[in-house]
């Protein structure tokens, strides 16, 4: 299987002696095996790794078995999971290694207001069926250099797309205004209809907020108290950008890091990453098959 790798990276252009380096085999017994006739199978576990590691690369080297799959599927090449599980541990990839996200709650201990809980993640009958029905929001931050930069954001729970979304060096309601504004205009409501979901912030309950909230016809619904898997899908974004954005990678100033998540959030996650509770496809893609 190395010198098939070998043989691989050789054809995109990767030296043979840097190829054999990498792998730890030696160049005489490459030689010697390209020489030899090449089983059908052989050649077919060839390509399908030249194509595991092409769909791996384009991941942003995030996926794991189960993406790379779907991916494979999508191209037309049908290959069962023992087999590219396989192939992946032969050709040293893999998917990234889950981090345990602790889930802090919110400090919810203030006399502002509460509005009930609408949204229910334990009772599916409350869950949307379309898109724009009920966005669950949240804030979060991202470490820099220069201090923290904090990320306000509108995910809409059916198609798992980020409508809208702000990055600020402060978490104010202002912060959830800009965020807001962006998924109204994107996703072009006008009419009343939408549930807002969240967390008991101070930020959810203020004044300010909820006269934004009913200036835009829109519902409010609040997770309850201490229980921050009322607002899951919101976290569960949150956890995917950490692990694939912020933990590998350590920002200079705020700027690189509102840079960063603009490109995660707009060119990578909603356009482009295939999320398996929507069928192992993007936001965007899933958002757009609904509407056709």
């Amino acid at each position: 299987m190395k010198f098939q790798l070998v043989e691989t990276m050789v054809g995109e252009k990767i030296s043979a002696r840097a190829s054999c380096v990498t792998l730890q085999v030696s160049r005489s017994g490459f030689y010697a095996w390209i020489g030899r006739p090449v089983s059908e199978r052989a050649a077919e576990n060839a390509l399908l790794v030249a194509e595991i590691i092409k769909i791996h690369k384009q991941s942003r080297e995030t996926y794991g078995l189960p993406r790379i799959c779907a991916k494979l599927k999508d191209i037309g090449k049908v290959a069962g999971k023992n087999r590219v599980s396989s192939l992946m541990k032969k050709a040293g990839i893999s998917g990234l290694i889950e981090r345990r996200f602790v889930i802090k709650t919110t400090d919810s201990r203030h006399d502002l207001p509460i509005a009930p809980r609408i949204f229910k993640t334990e009772e599916f009958e409350t869950h949307p069926t379309k898109p724009n029905e009920i966005w669950a929001s949240d804030i979060s931050y991202v470490p820099t250099e220069e201090g923290f930069v904090f990320l306000g954001t509108y995910l809409d729970i059916f198609t798992r797309k980020v409508v809208g979304f702000a990055t600020e060096d402060h978490m104010k309601t202002t912060l959830l205004f800009q965020a807001l504004e962006m998924a109204l205009g994107r996703q072009n409501l006008t009419s009343g209809g939408l549930v807002s979901h969240s967390d008991r912030g101070t930020q959810y309950a203020s004044e300010d907020y909820r006269d934004c909230m009913k200036k835009n016809k829109i519902t409010a619904s609040m997770s309850r108290k201490g229980n921050c898997y009322d607002n899951a899908f919101a976290e569960s974004f949150f956890a995917t950008l950490k692990k694939e954005l912020v933990y590998r990678r350590k920002f200079k100033t705020k700027d690189e890091a509102k840079k960063a998540i603009f490109e995660y959030i707009e060119v990578w996650y909603n356009r482009e990453r295939l999320h398996s509770s929507i069928g192992f496809k993007s936001p965007v893609q899933f958002e757009e098959l609904h509407a056709a």
